[in-house]
């Protein structure tokens, strides 16, 4: 039944595709669906591409993992609307420009600028992508049983194909169809969920203390090694073997499988939060292997509310609005939409704490949102329900990857190339293949952690960039550059030495792993520094006029 539902859903994407191809007859179709898409209609969009797969399995998981603190995720990814809606989708839309790269151009008078906005568009879309690709192949392996780097390959293929056919207007109406679904096959199922686990589950949850024990014999399957630390003596099972496990800690090789009986304390990970442990109740942010809490909150939050403000695929669909107006409306609209969502992956994580604590043992627990069901219902509902779930997220990747492939493809055929139509379907091929073949081997990796980085880079690149070009006039195209190289590596390279464990610990690896705190006040520094030294290009203030005066009001007249 999961196959068939999330075949379902790929093969209404591609239809949705097919029908919008016929439609696109120019790179405005493609890139902005020809400026004509309603704020209703768009703000659907936006929330069904903004609410992706990544960002759903990996709060769940999260919370399930490392507690309550990782909340804030979800709290920074929706307050970022309120920096587009406030300071950035009117006057952008009102450049005229297709993409960010096109509005440095003109802004900047820059074609060096413009290519460094193309480069920056690219690493964060394809940073994001690898997520998303890692997800969906999470999801046909555990319930398709396809190996994880064909589970890949497939969703690169299905997700290719349906932008490649109608470029933006296939996505808008994927995107926007897709919320509908991810609303009712993820969200809905969180709800019956809480329903069903009775009052004692939703006590349960809300009292960390009481989900520190198995409530059944549960044999738990490691897919990594680990190290357990373990209280209290008990009886266990490895590998068929009876063993008394002392208090102590006690190393899991990859591949074993462990039992454990009825009533047993679940062990403690080494290096992660102590479920039901003060570090897990806290609302600040333990990362596993993380330190410095506090310093990592704020760090997160300047990433995931800035970060929104530069995020390309977001970005380029407020150039679909007719004008400033309707894109600040599509942006409200967007707001009330993720507030609506938000609350499931929360509930996702917090079940699963109590009803699945083996996830928190074994790593994988990005897949708390799909096991929970069967766990909590059995079968046969279980399982259908768990299917659905699988499906919906299916769907979060399919309208995620259509977005983030589309501007990706744009900064390859459009902004750094300047292509025909042709060109852009072909890139469109070409970013997918990228995508794939980055996130194959980031299988191991935390998915919100690697969204994290994505969101970083985003803050201390195209953020400063967008802020201060339109609201200050004496940014120079080599002020953008220095700012945008000087957040772009600092930001990467933080993600990179710690995907690496290149960090030590302490507030070495804090700094790495949660990088915004410093990498985005260095970006704005470095473009105001280096802008002071030279003056802003001539049009500059035509346009930022343009930018900042609403469509009703009347033409300022220069001269007498």
């Amino acid at each position: 039944m999961t196959i068939a539902l999330i075949s379902l859903v790929a093969l209404a994407a591609l239809g949705i595709g097919m029908f919008s191809v016929r439609v696109v007859r120019s790179t405005g179709d493609f890139l902005v669906a020809a400026r004509s898409v309603s704020p209703a209609l768009n703000g659907a969009a936006i929330a069904g591409e903004y609410l992706s797969l990544a960002s759903f399995l990996g709060v769940a998981g999260l919370v399930l993992e490392s507690g309550v603190g990782v909340l804030w995720f979800p709290v920074g990814f929706t307050a970022g609307f309120l920096v587009l809606l406030v300071a950035v989708a009117a006057p952008l839309r009102r450049s005229g420009a297709y993409t960010v790269p096109d509005f440095v151009e003109n802004r900047l008078a820059s074609p060096l600028a413009r290519r460094l906005a193309g480069m920056a568009v690219l690493l964060i879309g394809w940073t994001y992508l690898v997520p998303q690709f890692q997800g969906a192949g999470r999801i046909l392996a555990r319930f398709g049983g396809v190996p994880y780097p064909l589970a890949v390959v497939l969703a690169g293929t299905v997700v290719a194909v349906t932008v490649a056919l109608g470029g933006m207007r296939s996505a808008t109406y994927v995107q926007a169809f897709q919320y509908a679904v991810k609303l009712l096959f993820l969200a809905v199922p969180a709800l019956a969920l809480i329903i069903a686990v009775g009052s004692a589950g939703r006590s349960a949850a809300v009292h960390p203390e009481r989900g520190t024990h198995f409530a059944q014999a549960t044999t738990v399957e490691f897919h990594a090694p680990a190290v357990l630390e373990v209280r209290a003596p008990v009886r266990v099972t490895v590998d068929g073997r009876p063993s008394t496990w002392a208090p102590g800690r006690h190393a899991v090789a990859d591949a074993t499988r462990v039992r454990f009986p009825r009533g047993a304390t679940v062990p403690e990970v080494r290096g992660g939060a102590e479920l039901g442990g003060a570090d897990w109740r806290t609302p600040l942010l333990h990362l596993p292997g993380g330190a410095h809490a506090l310093f990592q909150t704020w760090s997160l939050l300047v990433a995931t509310v800035l970060g929104t403000a530069g995020l390309p695929h977001i970005l380029v669909r407020l150039h679909t609005s007719p004008d400033g107006a309707a894109a600040r409306r599509a942006v409200v609209v967007t707001l009330a939409l993720l507030g609506l969502f938000y609350l499931a992956p929360a509930a996702y994580g917090l079940l699963g704490r109590t009803v699945v604590p083996q996830l928190y043992l074994t790593g994988p627990t990005d897949t708390v949102a799909l096991v929970l069901p069967a766990a909590v219902l059995g079968p046969p509902w279980g399982a259908a329900l768990s299917g659905v779930v699988a499906a919906g997220a299916y769907a979060a990747f399919l309208a995620t990857s259509s977005g983030l492939l589309l501007v990706v493809a744009g900064g390859i055929g459009h902004d750094l190339l300047t292509g025909s139509l042709r060109d852009l379907r072909v890139t469109v091929g070409v970013g997918a293949a990228v995508g794939v073949l980055l996130a194959l081997p980031a299988r191991s990796l935390e998915i919100s952690v690697v969204v994290g980085w994505a969101f970083a880079i985003s803050a201390s690149t195209l953020c400063p960039l967008l802020l201060l070009g339109i609201w200050w006039r004496g940014l120079t195209a080599a002020g953008a550059g220095a700012g945008m190289v000087a957040g772009g590596v600092s930001a990467t390279g933080a993600a990179v030495a710690s995907a690496l464990g290149a960090a030590p610990a302490g507030w070495p690896e804090a700094l790495l792993l949660q990088p915004a705190a410093w990498s985005v006040p260095l970006a704005f520094a470095a473009m105001v520094i280096v802008s002071r030294l030279g003056r802003p290009p001539a049009g500059a203030e035509d346009l930022m006029l343009a930018m900042h005066v609403p469509e009703s009001a009347e033409p300022v007249r220069r001269g007498p």
